[in-house]
């Protein structure tokens, strides 16, 4: 992945061991399924994913305490808290996708149901991706790691500028893409 590697025992200089910090246990991972399925309450987590009580009750502090989750006084009956989903717990929906599909291919064979599909097409949803700055997808050999005052130099010295991002629900044409990538 390149000329140089991350420092792999400097734990601050990447943000893999901050997530992991954060929602590297299980019961965090399912706290934050239930809360993508529309659970808000503490007894809907604790009666739907049976979990202990004490673990409950720590798992959901934590989510609190890093922004994942915020508690809301609930509408009806201000003395119950709700469990919302933060913007920045809503960010990780993609690493749940990809972790559950991974889960579907190499698990046990299991047929899901509900199937996730697209809200528009209600077809399932394709495998999650990485993409580049222009939305090209990415396999292991198309990663490279560089020191940040390189970034934009290709390999043969010639500049790269970033490329517009696909916005959310934008569809990407990946076939003139190619033929733009090749044109240069």
């Amino acid at each position: 992945m390149g000329d140089i590697r991350e420092p792999l025992r400097e734990l601050t200089e990447c943000g893999l061991p901050q997530a992991l910090e954060v929602m590297g246990e299980r019961w965090s991972f399912m706290i934050l399924r239930a809360s993508f399925n529309g659970l808000h309450h503490f007894e809907e987590f604790l009666s739907e994913l049976g979990i202990a009580r004490n673990i409950l009750s720590n798992r959901l502090a934590k989510l609190v305490e890093n922004g994942i989750l915020k508690r809301d006084p609930c509408a009806e009956d201000k003395r119950k808290i709700e469990y919302r989903l933060t913007d920045k717990g809503l960010d990780l929906l993609p690493a749940m996708v990809a972790l559950r599909q991974w889960g579907q291919k190499y698990g046990a064979e299991v047929v899901e149901n509900p199937v996730l599909v697209d809200e528009r097409d209600r077809l399932p949803i394709g495998p999650t991706s990485i993409l580049s700055h222009d939305g090209r997808i990415l396999g292991p050999a198309d990663l490279y790691l560089v020191d940040r005052s390189k970034l934009g130099v290709r390999a043969d010295g010639t500049f790269a500028e970033a490329g517009e991002t696909p916005d959310r629900g934008e569809v990407v044409d990946f076939t003139r893409a190619r033929k733009g990538r090749s044109a240069a």
